[in-house]
């Protein structure tokens, strides 16, 4: 309850949910448009909901902020998919390259 005179401050002033609202918009914009045909379904889908994840963890962790050891708990949650989805990028770059080596192998 806020008491009179009291700001409520939001989410979004966090640096982190900025970051992370950020990656969310870039990388669902490469997903979306930027990827060959065959990487645009099962990789890229799995790739947009962990990073939306991230940012959504974000929130639902500050809105637990006044439990201190929860919103960490929400942090941690949201430092554990930003891996997830660095591994799902990693995958992608993978996949990307070995399709390209196969692809100059059969010109």
């Amino acid at each position: 309850m806020l008491v009179e005179g009291e700001k409520k401050i939001s989410y979004k002033k966090l640096e982190v949910w900025q970051l992370a609202r950020e990656l969310v918009i870039n990388i669902h914009q490469m997903t979306l448009h930027d990827l060959p045909k065959y990487e645009m379904f099962e990789e890229a889908s799995q790739i947009r909901r962990s990073i939306k994840f991230v940012k959504s963890t974000i929130v639902e962790g500050y809105g637990r902020r006044h439990y201190k050891q929860e919103f960490i708990r929400f942090l941690h949650y949201a430092i554990a998919s930003n891996d997830e989805t660095i591994d799902h990028l990693e995958t992608l770059f993978d996949n990307l390259l070995n399709h390209l080596r196969i692809a100059r192998c059969t010109r």
